[in-house]
């Protein structure tokens, strides 16, 4: 057990829980460790991200973060530079890791979502929150331009404009406005009610053939940023090499049979 995440695996889904409401620089390490994990589960069909305190995230513990920083920032030669350089992309690492899982993973937001906090949710593939919830892109606020996803990831869910206006404010967002703009995707009355939901909609998730969902987000992840064509022809590809499978016989075997179907992933 980590002082900061956990992890349980049941039912073919994992849940990911940030056990404190700040991110101190080892959790990017052990996100990155985690996931990368969690990319070799063959059995595993989805991922919820969630959080046990009153808040998903309030973004960068300052203090431990200036702790593994300032030595670097004091310094203005080359290679305190350098070094630094090599610090950030370190902590970059840790939501990339979640960005690349090939299963799906879904972030149960609840209360304040702040900077990493909405870093991280950004690298999911879904999101639901509580009607409580608020976002915000708030490095500008502390003299930081967010450099651990935000202002890359969300402008392919949100657009540009909307997303200069968070990050060039610091403002918050309501979660009934990040609702109307597609940021999340459900709201719930409580943690409680949003960890059921995120849980009934991984199960969702997991009910269906496991290598097609994995496919389905290849080729969603593959298509952005790229033209029609270029997405067509990797789909036409992908399902030529996998197409056929035991899962989708027993899709078309449990059709004509008036069945639930029983995939195997194979």
């Amino acid at each position: 057990m980590s002082e900061f995440v956990s992890l349980e695996i049941s039912e073919a889904i994992a849940t990911v829980t940030l056990l404190r409401p700040t991110m101190p620089p080892a959790l990017f390490v052990e996100l990155e460790v985690l996931f990368e994990r969690l990319a070799t589960e063959k059995g595993l069909r989805a991922v919820v991200v969630q959080s046990t305190a009153k808040a998903f995230s309030f973004g960068l513990d300052l203090r431990a973060a200036m702790a593994d920083l300032g030595p670097h920032l004091a310094g203005a030669g080359a290679a305190e530079r350098m070094e630094l350089l090599g610090l950030i992309r370190r902590y970059q690492r840790g939501f990339d890791a979640v960005a690349a899982c090939p299963v799906p993973v879904i972030a149960a937001i609840q209360g304040p979502c702040i900077g990493g906090g909405l870093d991280l949710a950004a690298a999911c593939d879904i999101r639901l929150s509580t009607r409580d919830a608020y976002f915000s892109v708030r490095e500008t606020k502390i003299a930081i331009v967010a450099d651990l996803g935000s202002l890359q990831r969300l402008p392919r869910l949100l657009g540009q404009g909307l997303v200069r206006e968070l990050a060039f404010t610091g403002k918050d967002l309501s979660a009934e406005r990040a609702l109307s703009i597609g940021l999340v995707n459900e709201l719930f009355d409580d943690a409680a009610a949003l960890q059921a939901g995120a849980r009934k909609l991984a199960l969702e998730i997991a009910a269906n053939p496991p290598l097609t969902v994995r496919g389905v987000k290849a080729v969603l992840d593959h298509g952005e940023g790229k033209s029609v064509a270029d997405g067509l022809a990797y789909v036409a590809a992908w399902n030529a090499a996998f197409l056929a499978s035991e899962d989708l016989g027993e899709a078309m075997a449990s059709f004509m049979e008036k069945r639930p179907p029983r995939f195997a992933g194979k």
